[in-house]
């Protein structure tokens, strides 16, 4: 397997299992301009109050939905231009999804890292289109691979010229429309070498649930999120919204704004028992 660096640095955010847990948060989607800077602001108050390193997260286009009359987003162009706007005035790194090879040098242009969602981990042409625009790439394990497998998308970003790659848990299939997340897993893809992040709310989907959208067991991200900051991990990815009922995407499994910060102290008092015990 390739060698990766086990310690990611995007200005002063450090991303390593070893130090202390960074959070990764923000919508799911771009669903307008002031919603998502009402909650890229809000959660750069939060962490910096905690002096946690964060990193927001929102798709541009989310491709990858139930039915062809979900909601997408405002369009290529628009969301860059948004996700722009929150890196330069607001100062936090920003993480974006990309779906396509040519969209990779585009998103490049606004955002730190990169992510290659879940349904298209084994996208070799995507993952070296990410991987050759020099960014921190976060590929995403695909509900249908094992852990050990992350050693092959490892081998596939580091062959394009990077180093730098994080891994995310974020569910396996179980059954139809249904997840679940095997907490050895983390133990697993950390023994590969790169920086490992739970998504505490997308393996709580119930992909297609619903028929033409997704359903979600939000109740769940809590406990999920404390038992693998247990594991002792680089992050937490989540996403979040001020009313999550009214989410255009994903709101079944979406953490809503004002309980962050509670649950937030609780994954940094686990993650620093497990830490200082190593």
């Amino acid at each position: 397997m390739s060698k990766v660096l086990s310690e990611i640095a995007i200005g002063p955010v450090k991303i390593s299992n070893s130090r202390p847990l960074i959070a990764i948060g923000g919508c799911c989607s771009i669903e307008s301009e002031e919603l998502t800077f009402k909650v890229a602001s809000e959660l750069r108050e939060i962490f910096q109050g905690l002096g946690v390193g964060f990193i927001f997260k929102a798709s541009f286009d989310k491709a990858n939905r139930s039915s062809a009359r979900s909601w997408r987003g405002l369009g290529a162009r628009r969301g860059l231009e948004i996700l722009g706007k929150i890196r330069r005035r607001l100062g936090v790194p920003v993480l974006t999804d990309i779906h396509e090879p040519a969209q990779a040098s585009l998103a490049a242009k606004v955002a730190d890292i990169l992510q290659i969602p879940a349904f298209l981990s084994r996208q070799t042409d995507l993952i070296a289109a990410a991987a050759k625009t020099g960014r921190v790439i976060n590929v995403k394990k695909g509900q249908f691979m094992s852990p050990w497998e992350c050693s092959n998308v490892i081998d596939k970003v580091a062959s394009a010229g990077n180093s730098r790659v994080m891994l995310t848990e974020r569910g396996f299939m179980f059954g139809y429309n249904n997840l679940v997340v095997d907490m050895r897993s983390l133990a697993i893809m950390r023994g590969l070498g790169a920086p490992v992040i739970y998504d505490a709310t997308h393996s709580l989907q119930l992909p297609g649930g619903k028929g033409t959208s997704t359903g979600g067991l939000a109740r769940y991200i809590a406990p999920l999120a404390r038992a693998a900051a247990g594991v002792g991990i680089a992050g937490i990815f989540f996403e979040t919204h001020p009313h999550p009922s009214r989410a255009k995407c994903d709101g079944p499994n979406t953490l809503g704004l004002g309980d962050v910060g509670p649950l937030w102290r609780q994954l940094m008092g686990i993650d620093a028992i497990v830490k200082n015990g190593r």
